[in-house]
């Protein structure tokens, strides 16, 4: 019991880890302008600008609160290395929140010749290959819950909800159940994943494409 204990702790400070070095690396790609190279004919989508208000204030409340909270223990702490120290905890801080702004930009939906490749930053990175794929079509949805990964029982069976910011945009019918590989594992078999875009119009229009449907126009 003990070990298996050992083991989980294992596993997820692994991860932590994993997502601290991504989030630095994105980080170093946005501020260098060194976007992740992709195949050639491939089209990228950005899923970012229902997140973007939120972040940006999250980002700009943890820069006033640094020379704040910083003036606040310089008055009253003695001790210069609890000031040092929160201030380096504040920098880290805020520097964490323009590294996950710049994941989710340096890390957007792919469609190539092979598939739909969905992500969320460093934290979700799905591949549904076009062979898979039965049609695709726009459609907004608001979730009741705020996390990235939700599964609810549609008509036709399980559905993956792929969400960003407690939204959907783009409806992905498959032609049968299939497993994807998730950040925790291997999902259940599902018949239609959910996902959030910028521009779903555009994205079902190039979905269309590859799936050599005519598109007359983005909707269903």
């Amino acid at each position: 019991m003990r070990e298996h204990g050992w083991r989980f702790v294992l596993v997820l400070l692994r991860r932590a880890v994993t997502y601290e070095i991504g989030m630095w690396r994105s980080l170093y790609r946005w501020l260098a302008r060194r976007p992740l190279t992709v195949a050639p004919g491939a089209e990228t989508f950005s899923y970012l600008s229902v997140v973007k208000p939120i972040l940006g204030v999250f980002i700009g409340l943890s820069a006033i609160e640094i020379p704040i909270f910083d003036l606040i223990i310089s008055r009253t702490v003695p001790w210069p290395w609890v000031r040092q120290l929160a201030l380096g905890l504040g920098i880290w801080g805020l520097l964490w929140m323009i590294g996950l702004f710049a994941s989710l930009r340096v890390h957007p939906h792919v469609l190539d010749r092979d598939g739909l490749r969905i992500r969320n930053g460093i934290s979700l990175d799905v591949t549904v290959p076009w062979t898979a794929v039965a049609t695709v079509a726009k459609s907004y949805r608001s979730l009741p819950s705020s996390r990235g990964v939700q599964f609810e029982q549609g008509e036709a069976g399980p559905i993956l909800n792929l969400s960003t910011g407690s939204q959907t945009s783009v409806d992905v019918v498959l032609r049968e159940p299939l497993s994807l590989a998730l950040p925790k594992g291997p999902s259940e078999p599902v018949t239609e994943v959910r996902i959030y875009a910028d521009d779903p119009d555009a994205l079902v229009a190039s979905a269309r494409r590859h799936l050599g449907v005519g598109v007359p126009g983005a909707e269903r």
